[in-house]
């Protein structure tokens, strides 16, 4: 179980004699435990993808957890990326959209690997991609592994999960058909064979199992935060990096809590929406129709706690300390609802109507809410609400979480701006920060505002790249001839990259403790979720209380 380059003798005789092409003697070929695959070198990288992890989820075995793929026997192409998981393929004017629509398939479950040439040990980052789970794929142009892999020797690999309807239904028949008696969370148990894959097989690429980094973006975030909430995940990993992550109220199997459906009531509703009788009905549906017709529905797709894959609510795991105790790179972007505008509530016609609605609904804490998204700039603060809400209050509860678990914690805020982003009102926007950390620069979507190729973002993309590759090797972000950064600590330390990286401390003084303080309240009364309306559009907070202030 090895990784070898085809010798020119070999391809020599194989092909009688005849010298063969340059280009296939520059093809890599790993023995792995899964089976023989063979990839193409690139600029010093081996790259292998769209290598199955898990057998397809398709007929029968749609909505069933993963199974591993069978062993091949002969040596496997890992050339060309493997399809997409169903999503929808409309996607307007977005900047995230890709230059065209993925190739799908329910056959979806693959993986890629970027491997530098002779390495051995290498560290392992897991890269988890975005898209709400609802969308993306683990070939979008961004996340290419190659320079990070060339640069600072660390082993990206990038993976595909079921999304939308397919990877997150609950059913009372899916329920039924399960040892557990549960359903739902079938695209997070798809990371899981992923990752159980990668300590099976990583070795033969080069790389370390024992070094196992996950990270992700935006959903990709929000499956980091599952993963470490998961007993199942648990010591498939060594450290986590979570960027724009979100701790929002997840829906439970069979009980209705914080004011949302249970899932498998979700999952009726959806099934009398699509006009069917029964599980067997929404099997035989078209995979894309099914996938495209609940969106239409308003279904939306989330974990859920179901005592087993996930057994509580986020919050609730992290207050117990029952997450995976693991290093953590975690952190969020100035502009995050810039881009994401539907998250946010129209401008309030005047000053008035903002402070009454915002009195209205936060009571006692209205005062402190006017003072951190005051009426002076309206426009302002409906951007700003839901971004503390929902990012920068996670990145500082997740942070203070494995602090008490005695596991460093590196907490950043990236208030990064370039001329294109500021121009189109986008300062420092949802997944900004993705190109820094991949040197993807190049790889970027066509809508995306692109960064100058100046020395001075090329610097600041060669620092973060550094800080995410040091930390997947060993726990610490560090970067040559940068400031060293300081884990959050009593000091609720943190970096900030603006021009460049700055050492800083205190977040956004005063953010954390009013989203705490609404999200305690709610989470005592157990009748309102915690989710993205907030400010002028959210349910009103309960009173104070014994339990919460």
């Amino acid at each position: 179980m090895m990784r070898l380059a085809i010798s020119a003798l070999a391809v020599l005789a194989a092909a009688g004699g005849a010298l063969a092409p340059a280009s296939a003697l520059a093809q890599p070929v790993v023995d792995a435990p899964a089976g023989s695959v063979r990839g193409e070198t690139v600029n010093g990288v081996d790259v292998f993808r769209g290598i199955p992890y898990a057998a397809p989820p398709v007929g029968w075995r749609r909505w069933k957890p993963p199974v591993p793929a069978p062993r091949w026997r002969e040596t496997r192409d890992a050339t060309q990326f493997g399809p997409a998981c169903h999503q929808p393929t409309a996607r307007g004017t977005s900047i995230y959209a890709p230059a065209e629509a993925p190739v799908m398939s329910e056959d979806c479950l693959s993986l890629n690997v970027w491997a530098p040439q002779g390495v051995r040990d290498a560290p392992v980052l897991v890269w988890i991609h975005g898209g709400a789970l609802t969308s993306g794929s683990s070939s979008e142009t961004m996340y290419d592994g190659a320079r990070m892999a060339a640069t600072h020797g660390v082993m990206v690999v990038s993976i595909n999960y079921r999304l939308g309807v397919l990877g997150y239904l609950a059913h009372p028949e899916l329920s039924a058909e399960s040892r557990q008696n549960i359903s739902g969370n079938y695209g997070l148990m798809d990371q899981i064979a992923a990752l159980k894959w990668i300590q099976a097989n990583i070795e033969a690429f080069g790389g370390d199992p024992d070094n196992v980094t996950i990270a992700g973006e935006s959903a990709g975030a929000l499956s980091v935060a599952y993963l470490m909430a998961s007993p199942q995940a648990h010591g498939l990993f060594d450290r986590a990096i979570a960027q724009s992550a979100y701790l929002l109220s997840t829906p439970e199997l069979r009980s209705s809590r914080y004011g949302d459906f249970p899932a498998e009531t979700v999952g009726m509703w959806l099934q009398g929406k699509l006009g069917r009788q029964s599980l067997a009905e929404l099997r035989a549906m078209d995979a894309q129709e099914l996938t495209t017709a609940s969106l239409q529905t308003g279904y939306l797709p989330w974990g859920t706690i179901d005592g087993e894959i996930l057994p509580e609510q986020l919050v609730t795991v992290f207050d117990q300390g029952r997450q995976a105790p693991v290093p953590l790179l975690i952190g969020f972007n100035d502009g995050e609802i810039r881009s994401l505008r539907a998250l946010a509530p129209p401008v309030p016609a005047d000053v008035e109507t903002y402070e009454a609605a915002v009195r209205e609904r936060y009571g006692d804490l209205a005062d402190a809410f006017l003072a951190l998204y005051p009426s002076s700039d309206l426009a302002e603060s409906v951007l700003a609400a839901p971004r503390d809400a929902l990012y920068g209050w996670t990145s500082e509860r997740m942070s203070r979480g494995q602090t008490r678990l005695g596991q460093p914690a590196f907490l950043y805020f990236f208030d990064h701006g370039y001329p294109a982003a500021d121009e189109a009102d986008l300062h420092a926007f949802h997944a900004a920060e993705i190109p820094y950390v991949f040197g993807a620069f190049d790889r970027a979507p066509p809508r995306w505002p692109m960064p100058p190729e100046t020395q001075a973002e090329r610097g600041l993309s060669a620092a973060m790249m550094a800080y995410w590759a040091n930390f997947a090797r060993t726990g610490v972000p560090t970067a040559p001839d940068q400031p060293d950064w300081p884990a959050y600590g009593q000091a609720r330390a943190y970096m900030a990259f603006e021009d460049g990286p700055v050492v800083r401390e205190r977040v956004m003084p005063g953010m954390f403790e009013l989203r705490e303080a609404e999200v305690c309240r709610r989470r005592a009364a157990g009748s309102t979720p915690w989710n993205w309306a907030v400010g002028i559009v959210a349910a009103p907070v309960p009173p104070a209380s014994a339990t919460c202030p």
